[in-house]
């Protein structure tokens, strides 16, 4: 008798801590492998989740796929950079309440030798032609995210298509993997400068372009609309925007630096 009300404890603690667990608070957020792999989320999350007590899973694809996955319903917010991408996206109706979060750069990393010459001016589109000129590979990302987007506008205002060049090639992955593509290869490539200033594998690569006002990066962030999807955690996942473009939000992104360097710069509107 006495085993039995043991286990008979044992199984209504049981119970009572699973439901403690269910009651956590959480919600899904869609972003960009920049935010990701620059460490950025790494950095600011734990300072949200401690002030809220909402825990974040992030969902860190390219921001077509990031988007894609807002429109199925599969997260609760959506925080990507490609403007005109998130401007279609509220206008179809899939999201709400966008905001202004943060920005950066795009910059053209390539080898040190710099055989096709990008160093020799600060027009990125002046860029892109000499790199397709030129004898050294481009290695794209090839995702659909904001900065494939990026770089494919680029393309066009060159006049270049670039797949009709042997010498492009596609990695079809994220930044990180792009670089070390990239590196491998002895190649150009085109990336976001929070996560070059976070990659390590550098080998032969540098900056050999930034600072043409075209490479200007923002980050926006929006709520997956509950009117099209009623499970989305809409208080959560408000709590999490209303936070990140706060000013205790905008003073943790600007804090997070490597190597004394500021990787994200605030842009919120309070």
């Amino acid at each position: 008798m006495a085993n039995f009300f043991r286990q008979l404890i044992i199984f209504f603690c049981a119970m009572l801590l699973g439901g403690f667990a269910q009651a956590e608070e959480s919600i899904v957020v869609s972003s960009t492998t920049s935010t990701e792999q620059s460490g950025l989320f790494g950095y600011i999350l734990p300072r949200f989740e401690a002030k809220t007590g909402i825990k974040v899973k992030v969902v860190a694809l390219g921001t077509g796929q990031a988007l894609d996955t807002g429109r199925r319903g599969d997260a609760d917010v959506v925080f990507v950079h490609d403007r005109p991408a998130e401007d279609k996206f509220v206008a179809e109706g899939w999201g709400v309440d966008r905001r202004d979060v943060m920005y950066n750069d795009f910059v053209i990393v390539g080898p040190k030798a710099d055989a096709s010459k990008v160093k020799g001016t600060n027009d990125v589109v002046e860029g892109f032609r000499r790199m397709a000129a030129g004898s050294a590979p481009f290695v794209s990302r090839g995702d659909k995210s904001g900065t494939n987007s990026a770089e494919l506008r680029f393309w066009k205002d060159a006049n270049i298509d670039p797949k009709a060049w042997a010498d492009y090639k596609e990695a079809g992955a994220g930044m990180g993997p792009t670089l070390n593509m990239a590196a491998a290869m002895g190649g150009y490539t085109l990336s976001d400068r929070g996560t070059w200033l976070s990659f390590k594998n550098r080998q032969d690569l540098e900056i050999v372009l930034a600072g043409d006002k075209r490479l200007f990066n923002p980050y926006g962030v929006m709520l997956v609309n509950p009117a099209k999807h009623p499970h989305v955690k809409k208080e959560a996942g408000m709590k999490f925007i209303d936070w990140i473009t706060s000013r205790d939000g905008q003073e943790t992104i600007a804090a997070y630096k490597i190597n004394g360097e500021q990787l994200f710069f605030p842009s919120a509107k309070n």
